[in-house]
């Protein structure tokens, strides 16, 4: 636990993935190979910063246009470097369901903890399809599975009534949601044992008050020891202080999450803070524009939560 945080009510079982996740970036060297040195060296500051748990190559790690094996050879190189203190959940979701679970097995080969499925994309399945995609992929490993439910990427929401039924499958016991619609959500809470995670990096706040077990973020790369402090802070009902570290970070959340994709702006902020070598994303994401850059600096400016930034 991070210095001044709170501590988590103890009549309130810990998650099995943690309340703190990075959704973490991958890095890439100037070239566009992927470094594996310098994203182990990653997963190993956001864990020292107060990360309990992280997610390999997600939407933010940029797997969409990664092969295979070198998705699966990220897994292992984190799973080297931090796997026997913190949960590692990897993603290996998929349009094709079979795609899908070929990742769902290798992942569980490497000894992943969980895996992040996101709602079959572009396809646009009924919600029969949608359950019908998740019980399969549930029913071919062991591993536990956390839904993430992000219709704007995905293109159909997972209906409470899916979610109910889908939790009567025992390997799947999580949800990140980033659909932010909050009476669905408590029906699904209040009707499962689904532990919720925010999707949504500036509604942590309200999603643990309505029961989320914590954040699976992207800001959270920028600065790791303030959300650990949010979130603790929030599940310990330290209203005013959460109130208060929520408020120092939007502007954070703006500068990552709102001018250009996540993990570009994350991967330029942290080239900034002098953390990572380049700033590297794969086609069809490009770099930052000048004005993109100058809207990102000047949101970090009237931070106070910011990490000290290098050109």
């Amino acid at each position: 636990m991070t210095e001044h945080s709170t501590p988590v009510p103890t009549d309130r079982p810990a998650p099995m993935f943690g309340t703190l996740l990075t959704a973490m970036i991958t890095v890439f060297h100037e070239d566009g190979a992927v470094d594996l040195e310098s994203t182990a060296r990653l997963a190993e500051e956001l864990v020292d910063g107060g990360c309990d748990g992280l997610v390999v190559c997600g939407t933010t790690g940029e797997y969409s246009t990664m092969t295979d094996e070198e998705n699966l050879s990220v897994f292992r190189a984190v799973k080297e470097a931090v796997g026997s203190r913190v949960p590692l959940l990897g993603g290996t979701g998929s349009n094709d369901t079979e795609h899908s679970r070929y990742l769902c097995l290798e992942a569980q080969k490497i000894g992943m903890d969980g895996l992040l499925v996101v709602t079959p994309y572009y396809n646009k399945p009924t919600q029969a399809g949608i359950e019908a995609h998740f019980r399969s992929l549930a029913d071919s490993v062991d591993t536990p599975i956390m839904i993430y439910d992000i219709p704007g990427r995905s293109g159909v929401p997972i209906e409470p009534e899916t979610m109910i039924a889908l939790a009567s499958h025992p390997n799947i016991v999580a949800v990140k949601d980033a659909k932010a619609d909050f009476m669905a959500a408590a029906r699904v809470m209040a009707e499962t044992d689904l532990v919720f995670y925010s999707g949504d990096d500036g509604l942590t706040l309200p999603w643990i008050a309505l029961g989320a077990a914590g954040l699976v973020g992207v800001t959270t790369h920028v600065d790791t020891p303030r959300y650990r402090r949010l979130v603790d802070a929030a599940l310990g009902s330290d209203l005013e202080t959460a109130r208060q570290i929520n408020e120092e970070l939007l502007p954070l959340v703006r500068a990552t999450m709102t001018r250009v994709p996540g993990a570009v702006a994350a991967k330029t902020i942290l080239q900034w803070q002098g953390r990572l070598p380049n700033n590297t994303v794969r086609l069809p994401q490009v770099a930052p524009t000048q004005a993109e850059l100058e809207q990102i600096r000047a949101d970090l400016s009237t931070s106070v939560a910011a990490n000290t930034l290098t050109d």
